[in-house]
């Protein structure tokens, strides 16, 4: 541990599982403090447990439904609550609906999956900011996703809620930069939720990902993706704001093949 984060709060949502779980891990592990929370608690207590036993460092879990405005300002005002102030929010949590074709798509998957993403990093970085503004700064790192630059089938609202991202933390880092508030986002491919569910649905999408991404393998939670976290949330990247980085080993150069294999059910509704 190089105790980069030494001293600095953070938040991390979603962060107890997948993606959110290494780079819980990875934060802790620079010395900083931290708000792990996800819609599980009592999977973000155990992660909080994890972490205080073989870090040392202080970790609290906490259930938050990132779709509901008062559990997330609850969440930061617990944040600081714990820890004093809060210096990093990394706003991890997404939801991927039914793998559908657009035109099956409801009203409610694109409701709450816009809930979940573009309106809880709305909340969370507005519930942020003064306690940013008030230590003199800090750093708020989004997840945007090569799902959206490819147009991934089947995640027509996931595509729509992650373009929308980017574009709340480029409007962010240009107003809030007067105050050394940085606002960054990555678009990570890695061993988390949403891979394991593809993985999971689409024969061979991860042979796939591999054969075609130039640094063949599948991105490790905590030591492919946590570090450019750290950096974004450390003073490394001191003068990085607006910037969304692939964190992907290249995937984003090639893209990679989503149409579903069948097609010709999902054209008739069915899954």
């Amino acid at each position: 541990m190089s105790g980069m984060l030494e001293g600095k709060v953070a938040i991390v949502t979603g962060g107890a599982k997948g993606l959110g779980h290494g780079i819980s891990r990875r934060l802790a592990r620079e010395g900083a403090s931290l708000l792990i929370t996800g819609r599980d608690g009592a999977a973000t207590e155990r992660v909080a447990e994890e972490i205080r036993k073989e870090f040392g460092t202080g970790a609290v879990g906490m259930s938050a439904d990132m779709g509901i405005k008062d559990d997330v300002l609850a969440m930061v005002q617990r944040a600081v609550d714990e820890f004093g102030g809060l210096d990093i929010l990394v706003n991890n949590a997404s939801l991927l609906s039914d793998g559908v074709l657009l035109e099956h798509k409801t009203d409610e998957m694109l409701k709450r999956t816009l809930e979940i993403g573009i309106w809880g990093n709305w909340w969370a970085m507005q519930a942020a900011f003064p306690h940013m503004k008030a230590r003199g700064g800090g750093s708020v790192i989004n997840f945007s996703s090569i799902d959206a630059q490819t147009g991934a089938w089947l995640h027509s609202d996931y595509n729509i809620n992650k373009l929308g991202i980017v574009g709340l933390t480029r409007s962010a880092a240009v107003e809030w930069g007067r105050f050394n508030v940085r606002v960054n986002a990555i678009a990570p491919t890695g061993l988390g939720q949403v891979f394991a569910k593809l993985v999971d649905e689409v024969p061979g999408f991860l042979e796939n990902v591999v054969a075609t991404n130039p640094l063949k393998r599948a991105g490790d939670p905590e030591n492919d993706i946590g570090p450019v976290v750290v950096f974004l949330a450390s003073d490394m990247s001191r003068f990085v704001t607006g910037e969304m980085i692939n964190v992907d080993g290249g995937q984003n150069l090639p893209g990679y093949v989503s149409i579903p294999h069948n097609l010709k059910e999902l054209e008739k509704g069915e899954t």
